[in-house]
């Protein structure tokens, strides 16, 4: 990693906080960097340099690869991408928050594992804001049915919901999505998130994080925006 490259990152997180900052109404917003296919020497550089206390990864076999490297840096670790149950048993234990849970399948895999490792996963429950067949999620009008299926399990716990909207050429059509989906929020922290002192809400990525934040949104997925386009 060059001069360069550093301090790209930490001009692109400096920005990015400034404009959270500016914009958002929740007291606390986390910036979370989504780190597929970037080095763990640019991870570690934005944890131990510029104050990122969470990362993400949304591929199983990614994370195992950089497990050992990001394991002991002071942030969280965190599980994004859609995953599968045959998957589950590689990162329970490993991660901090899986953010993509979706099904009553995957929250008892989930709960199965932690038992047998004696521990508590906290989840994020994934809606479908946009309703879009492509992507998965809960329906937004299925969600207290699901947190009703799932209640029950001891070995997981739910700490709040996420949602990717749908890619919206005009920026200000974010609000409409996020909006919805933090009315949302509240009304399931007020009917069963209530033991949660600080429940999630996470919502906007690169192109949205103004506008989440400005709807609510506690955290944010950035990764693009700090690391650069994927190759």
């Amino acid at each position: 990693m060059t001069e360069a490259d550093k301090i790209a990152i930490k001009t692109n997180i400096e920005r990015i906080k400034a404009e959270i900052d500016g914009g958002k109404t929740s007291p606390e917003v986390t910036l979370m960097l989504a780190t597929k296919t970037v080095d763990t020497e640019r991870i570690a550089y934005a944890v131990n340099e510029c104050g990122i206390k969470a990362i993400g990864e949304n591929r199983v076999q990614e994370l195992l690869d950089k497990y050992e490297d990001v394991k002991d840096l002071p942030c969280e670790l965190h599980f994004i991408g859609t995953l599968q149950s045959n998957k589950v048993k590689y990162i329970v234990g490993k991660v901090d928050l899986i953010h993509s849970v979706d099904s009553e399948k995957l929250a008892k895999e989930i709960d199965l594992r932690a038992g047998k490792l004696g521990i508590v996963q906290d989840i994020l429950i994934e809606i479908n804001c946009g309703k879009e067949e492509s992507k998965s999620g809960i329906m937004p009008e299925d969600i207290y049915d699901f947190f009703e299926k799932i209640s029950n399990y001891s070995n997981i716990r739910i700490v709040g919901v996420m949602t990717m909207a749908p890619k919206c050429e005009n920026k200000s059509d974010y609000h409409n999505y996020f909006s919805q989906i933090y009315k949302l929020f509240i009304d399931i922290c007020e009917k069963k998130l209530d033991n949660i002192i600080e429940p999630i809400l996470s919502m906007g990525m690169s192109d949205s994080y103004v506008q989440a934040v400005m709807n609510g949104s506690n955290m944010v997925r950035v990764g693009s925006a700090v690391f650069g386009k994927r190759m």
